[in-house]
């Protein structure tokens, strides 16, 4: 009997917990929605900022946002999510190498005139070097010729090709980095400073050759350019631009024992491209003056 009554009771106890389960004050605090997807939003930003993401809140809906509209599959919608800060940090990256390399003008191989000299200076060998090929050769490169026919402006757009493609380039005149050797000579810091030149995938050397400056004014020029080409032969690519030809640079530079050495690194594995033409400089300098006297 006493079995019996207490049957009942508990199954009008299992009633009222099921009534409270299901009662509509209770459906009103349970999560809607919208709460929960502000709350993951909030925990997605918080996880962008725990990693270092560089993805702000409006970049973030805008994903979410243009997903939903064009019922994108989860696997568009994780590329989106990706490529954003993806794309900044390469951008980020390649803002990065430019100043390391630290090129003086905006030269690029597509600002180039190339209709000026179109007959002595061809575009599909310089725009092969553009592409990097030679860095996984480890090749040198030699642009070759008398001023003012854009070897210079040539060399910066190719560096700058490469620091597209994530390569790390040094960009220096021999004048700067003869007085930067010879200042690091004076300081017992040689070693380091050689071993600084050496890390660059690619190292420029403009201007070799200009007003004798390597001769007159660093006595140990020719040591100093050895050590530099010798630390990096073999590892890593050198581009020369000069006005001097390799005939001519045991005169140039001295030493003549040394600087055959030191020909012997350059032009192993070297890609020599010897320009010829019209100064380009001088076509502007003439352009300029008769544009003054028509004033």
């Amino acid at each position: 009997m006493g079995e019996a009554n207490k049957k009942p009771s508990e199954a009008n106890k299992k009633t009222s917990e099921a009534n409270k389960k299901t009662s509509p004050r209770n459906k009103q605090s349970m999560p809607t929605a919208e709460a929960t997807q502000t709350t993951l939003r909030q925990s997605i930003l918080q996880h962008l900022l725990t990693l270092k993401i560089r993805l702000s809140e409006d970049e973030l809906d805008s994903i979410v946002r243009d997903a939903t509209q064009n019922n994108h599959t989860s696997w568009q919608l994780l590329e989106r999510f990706l490529a954003v800060p993806a794309m900044s940090a390469r951008e980020r990256s390649y803002e990065r190498r430019i100043r390391t390399a630290k090129f003086p003008t905006t030269a690029t191989m597509e600002s180039f005139d190339w209709s000026f000299n179109a007959a002595t200076i061809p575009r599909g060998p310089l725009e092969e070097l553009a592409s990097g090929e030679f860095l996984a050769r480890r090749d040198n490169i030699a642009l070759v010729g008398k001023s003012g026919l854009g070897k210079s402006h040539l060399i910066q757009g190719i560096g700058r090709a490469c620091c597209v493609l994530g390569v790390r380039v040094c960009y220096v005149t021999s004048a700067t980095l003869l007085e930067d050797l010879t200042a690091a000579m004076g300081k017992k810091s040689l070693t380091l400073k050689i071993r600084y030149y050496a890390s660059f995938d690619l190292l420029i050397i403009d201007e070799f050759g200009i007003d004798k400056l390597e001769r007159r004014e660093y006595p140990e020029s020719a040591s100093l350019l050895y050590k530099v080409i010798d630390a990096r032969n073999g590892r890593r690519s050198t581009a020369f631009v000069t006005n001097v030809d390799f005939s001519d640079w045991s005169d140039y530079l001295g030493d003549p024992p040394l600087v055959m050495a030191m020909l012997d690194r350059v032009l192993d594995s070297t890609i020599v491209l010897r320009f010829e033409g019209k100064s380009y400089r001088q076509h502007r300098t003439e352009q300029k003056q008769a544009a003054a006297k028509q004033r």
